[in-house]
């Protein structure tokens, strides 16, 4: 067989673009460049990978087959071109480090601090966004590696390295009546208003429990908004502990609340993309960090 890595990620876009024309703007290139690409592909395999006679194509059985297997060769070719660079590469001189503005401040203020002191010359750029806008930034490569709360799958072009899980807290506004239950019901939630953690562009994170609810891209903005009694909410524990808020706020038993209240912090980057000498670095004292924090 001669089937090549370019027929390989024509079939794999196309199938999760849900077209050859959708495969081709996402790829960059002719429809029909795409098109041939997989004709010759399937005439490699010496069987059909779509059902044409639809309006749009649609996968054969023997199609959905190869289509696990062809996700699985490019990745681990993403892979091993992430090692070939890695070997090659020297000291970075720049990194765009994308992050979630939620994460603990002061553990990264001194993370932040010990890489000034230990990579002088690195220029290092710091964005904050939520889980989408992270995995956006740098699955187009506007950031080299990003910081997360893991609440929904990721892109297959992204990979996802655990590094400490964060339990939730139920916090309320001492003068909230929800004070006064110290460990409420789905009832006594329901009566009040819930904010709920959203993304920038607008899919929400997390479910709302209560009927009424406000979505906002902030926990510190959630938190804040609790404090004047607005609502109540589930935000990371070391938010609701953090010393500026720990007079006005509230924490309740999360005991009714059926969903996990585990969240799962780490660090995502795109699988092709190799680590520098700063990034392995990075990588080793934020698992360290993460063990003392969480």
């Amino acid at each position: 067989m001669n089937w090549t890595l370019d027929q390989l990620e024509a079939f794999v876009t196309a199938v999760k673009q849900g077209s050859f024309s959708a495969a081709a703007r996402k790829l960059g290139k002719a429809q029909s460049r795409v098109s041939t690409a997989i004709a010759n592909l399937e005439a490699d395999l010496g069987f059909e990978l779509f059902d044409r006679t639809a309006r749009l194509p649609v996968l054969t059985q023997q199609g959905e087959d190869m289509f696990i297997e062809a996700q699985a060769v490019l990745a681990q070719c993403q892979r091993l071109q992430s090692r070939a660079l890695t070997v090659s590469s020297g000291e970075e001189l720049s990194l765009t480090v994308a992050m979630d503005e939620a994460v603990p401040i002061v553990a990264f203020e001194c993370f932040f601090a010990e890489i000034a002191q230990r990579f002088p010359l690195l220029k290092l750029t710091i964005i904050n966004g939520s889980q989408d806008d992270i995995a956006q930034w740098v699955d187009e490569k506007k950031a080299d590696l990003g910081i997360l709360f893991y609440l929904k799958e990721l892109p297959d072009s992204l990979e996802f390295v655990p590094t400490g899980q964060f339990r939730q807290s139920l916090i309320i506004s001492a003068n909230h009546p929800l004070s006064k239950i110290a460990v409420p019901t789905l009832a006594d939630l329901n009566q009040y208003r819930q904010l709920v953690i959203r993304d920038r562009m607008g899919d929400t994170l997390a479910k709302a429990i209560s009927s009424q609810y406000w979505h906002i891209d902030s926990y510190y903005y959630i938190t804040a908004l609790v404090i004047r009694g607005v609502g109540w909410a589930l935000v990371p524990e070391h938010v609701a502990s953090a010393e500026w808020y720990t007079n006005d706020l509230v924490e309740l038993s999360t005991k009714h609340i059926p969903d996990s209240l585990v969240v799962e912090m780490g660090v995502v980057k795109r699988r092709d993309k190799g680590n520098g000498p700063v990034m392995n670095w990075m990588y080793s004292q934020m698992e360290i960090m993460f063990s003392e924090v969480s």
